[in-house]
């Protein structure tokens, strides 16, 4: 099921009644919102098995500085939020973070798989999302200008991605 945002502009006759018994208008309240499913117009995109990089993002310094790959709203929404449960969106929304594992399969050798209390997955500034990937940063030698593709793999639960092109 495909995941949008539901805002609540209007409080509920009880959340109006809780709001006058603690001496307040309701009306200086936020607008609040939560992720809700939908169903899809369109079938999801099948992966392809020689390209599954469904998000590519050339990293930032800040990227490589802070450990934390940022990513866009709708690239969260399309890619990963799809493949989640509500619940888990839902947290990921209000601010908490959700640990995840990512296998790197960047190296000659085989794949890397890091999961650690470094390894997650929140929400950043302004629309966008954070994956914290401290280690992969560490030990792929991830530089500024290098093209990073990312996936997230509904059959075993993992990010996967790996360094596309290398900065010159």
């Amino acid at each position: 099921m495909r995941k949008t945002f539901f805002y609540k502009f209007f409080l509920t006759k009880a959340e109006e009644e809780e709001a006058a018994k603690a001496g307040s208008s309701g009306s200086n309240l936020p607008v609040r919102r939560e992720v809700i499913e939908i169903g899809d117009f369109y079938p999801r995109p099948e992966p392809d098995p020689a390209n599954p990089w469904r998000i590519k993002k050339v990293v930032h310094n800040t990227d490589v500085l802070t450990g934390k790959l940022v990513l866009m709203h709708n690239d969260v929404f399309e890619h990963i939020f799809r493949f989640w449960s509500l619940e888990i969106c839902n947290q990921v929304v209000n601010g908490n973070k959700v640990y995840v594992a990512i296998w790197d399969l960047t190296p000659e050798g085989g794949p890397i798989q890091y999961q650690n209390e470094r390894i997650y997955f929140g929400k950043g500034l302004r629309e966008t999302y954070i994956l914290g990937w401290l280690d992969v940063v560490r030990n792929d030698r991830v530089k500024p200008r290098d093209e990073v593709g990312l996936y997230w793999d509904q059959k075993s639960g993992t990010f996967h991605m790996k360094i596309l092109h290398r900065a010159v």
